[in-house]
């Protein structure tokens, strides 16, 4: 069982929506990682939000023209997601054990984004296999970016992968470390509690 799962019984789908939509409301900038995603690659190209959730950051690539499929476990979270875009792609799998091939999916995608403290809240001993499955469905060249916490105060469950680790686990699925950030506005990243990270296959 993934951490995310002991977490919340894979029943927070209306409640997480429910608190991003307040923060919206509120005047909150909700849309930084569709804002780095973006300038990144160009509109028209092929991303798969790995770990989608409710799609907030999907959703928002696809308005601004990106070709996007959404992955995630937690049915809960996907229900919402079909409901606010039943005209995007949602598929249910373990990110590790993702193939696209098993649900007609191209894998070439030019970036896959991982949100949301998806690596920590993995079921614990995945995150290698994880790594492996999502650098497979990137085309040469393309963009791996993840962005989670690193310590108590960034994330909901006890941190689980440090950065050197991730590192390890690109490195093993063949991917390079291009850059990485504070947050998702790009600040400079100096050793904090979270970082966003940039691996090129």
């Amino acid at each position: 069982m993934s951490r995310w799962a002991e977490l919340t019984d894979g029943t927070s789908g209306e409640e997480y929506a429910a608190r991003f939509a307040a923060l919206a409301d509120s005047g909150m900038d909700t849309h930084g990682e569709a804002r780095f995603c973006a300038a990144l690659v160009p509109a028209g190209a092929r991303v798969l939000d790995a770990g989608c959730g409710t799609g907030r950051v999907m959703i928002r690539l696809a308005a601004l023209g990106y070709d996007c499929v959404g992955v995630d476990l937690d049915e809960s979270m996907l229900a919402v997601a079909r409901r606010e875009a039943p005209g995007l792609c949602w598929v249910r799998a373990d990110l590790a054990e993702f193939d696209p091939a098993a649900v007609d999916i191209a894998a070439d995608f030019d970036l896959v984004v991982a949100a949301g403290n998806i690596f920590p809240l993995l079921a614990a001993g995945t995150e290698a296999a994880a790594v492996s499955h999502l650098a497979a469905t990137l085309r040469p060249g393309g963009l791996l970016v993840a962005g989670f916490g690193l310590d108590e105060a960034h994330l909901p469950v006890p941190p689980s992968i440090t950065l050197p680790e991730y590192d390890a686990h690109c490195a093993a699925a063949g991917l390079t470390l291009v850059d990485r950030f504070a947050t998702w506005d790009a600040d400079t990243y100096d050793g904090g509690g979270y970082a966003v990270s940039v691996h090129r296959r």
